[in-house]
């Protein structure tokens, strides 16, 4: 019954390391793009005609 508990413990640990690569990841792009994404709107805010 241990080795059970065991190997479902090595499981759920190792989805847990994927899972937050995975979110890392993520963060890291959407942080990388929101900050692009920003200057190009600050760049081009003189093209305005109001």
């Amino acid at each position: 019954m241990n080795e059970k508990y065991y190997r479902l413990m090595s499981q759920i640990g190792g989805g847990s390391i994927a899972l937050g690569v995975i979110v890392l990841v993520t963060g890291i792009v959407t942080g990388i793009l929101m900050i692009v994404n920003g200057a190009r709107l600050l760049v081009n805010k003189k093209n305005l005609i109001f």
